[in-house]
């Protein structure tokens, strides 16, 4: 049972609902939300602490507070939300090595829950079908995904100096809903939606609520390991824009970094490199050891996900629902002419 867990990460709306989320459950005596900044969204019955993860005094606040559980979601995906790279890899990779080097000289810290994402494998045109949790980080090249790949290794690090310690890594795929705002929903959100030519990438998502409850439950059981949390299914990025109603806008593969650093500057999507070829080649991962290991099922299918975040949006020039209705209406007509085929044959 976790006595007293301390969640990094609280100013930002997910941090803050699973803060909530943590305080409302029973299993959990008291919480902890720690940022620079208080969160604008009401915490419950936690209480919010305004610590830096860069600064030695997070080792005070955790001796102080006796924290036994620490649940660590300060790694920032978009630097807009950092205030810039340079800070966004601080506040990773620094704020995690400060956070973990408290940790481990507290014998009152018995688990360390991560909040990990599925783009330290990053996407290129060799990887395997699927990723399982075993296989070395592949493309990882720059910005979040470069981050995560060392807020892993020191989480690893940590492991093995503090064996006693139950150490929780969650690999989250995109995670997507009616709520979440990330650089992908900003890039499905795009009026008209640009692709690399020639490519449809394989998605997957997890919902936002998944997300909360894979949390939770690495937070009340003890689960070690590290483990890809998706929802099962993919979605082809063709299929996506479809369901958003949009129109799409091929790129030639050597154009689409200059368009990205078009998007850039003008603040209309974060098209990183790791998020080009993301949107270039995809990816796809294993959750076996979720479901068997982690003891976790998504309420939410990777389509289903994605369904629900569609519908909290205004419907493009395409409307998706008519889209959809095309799409059956050409699958019932492809049905009767198999149908006639089979027929012509058996009596020809």
């Amino acid at each position: 049972m976790a006595r007293v867990v301390l969640v990094t990460g609280v100013s930002r709306d997910i941090g803050s609902r699973f803060t909530r989320l943590l305080a409302a459950d029973p299993a959990v005596d008291r919480v902890l939300g720690a940022d620079v900044v208080p969160p604008r969204d009401d915490l419950g019955g936690a209480e919010f602490v305004r610590v830096d993860l860069r600064s030695p005094v997070v080792s005070r606040v955790l001796a102080r507070e006796e924290v036994d559980t620490v649940a660590h979601l300060n790694v920032i995906a978009a630097p807009q939300h950092a205030g810039g790279r340079a800070t966004m890899k601080e506040i990773n990779v620094i704020g995690t090595m400060q956070l973990l080097a408290a940790c481990q000289r507290l014998p009152s810290v018995r688990k360390v829950v991560v909040k990990s994402s599925t783009a330290v494998y990053g996407a290129s045109p060799d990887d395997p079908a699927m990723f399982t949790e075993d296989m070395e980080p592949r493309g990882a090249r720059s910005g979040f995904a470069k981050d995560a790949v060392e807020v892993e290794g020191y989480v690893r690090g940590f492991a093995r100096r503090r064996p006693d310690v139950i150490v929780t890594t969650l690999r989250f795929a995109n995670v997507i809903g009616p709520r979440v705002r990330t650089p992908i929903t900003r890039y499905f959100t795009l009026p008209v939606i640009p692709t690399v030519l020639g490519f449809d990438a394989r998605l997957q998502f997890t919902h936002e609520d998944d997300l909360l409850e894979a949390l939770r439950l690495a937070v009340v059981s003890d689960r070690p390991g590290t483990f890809n949390v998706a929802g099962s299914g993919v979605l082809m990025l063709s299929q996506a824009i479809r369901r958003m109603g949009r129109p799409s806008l091929p790129v030639p593969a050597f154009a689409a970094a200059t368009l990205g650093q078009a998007f850039r500057a003008f603040r209309l999507a974060d098209f990183t490199p790791e998020q080009l070829d993301f949107l270039t080649y995809g990816r796809g991962v294993d959750t076996t050891r979720m479901r068997e290991e982690l003891g976790f099922k998504p309420s939410y299918t990777t389509p289903e996900a994605f369904e629900t975040f569609a519908a909290a949006h205004e419907p493009g020039v395409l409307n998706a629902e008519r889209v959809r209705s095309a799409e059956q209406r050409v699958a019932e007509f492809l049905g009767v002419r198999e149908d006639l085929n089979g027929v012509r044959q058996r009596h020809g």
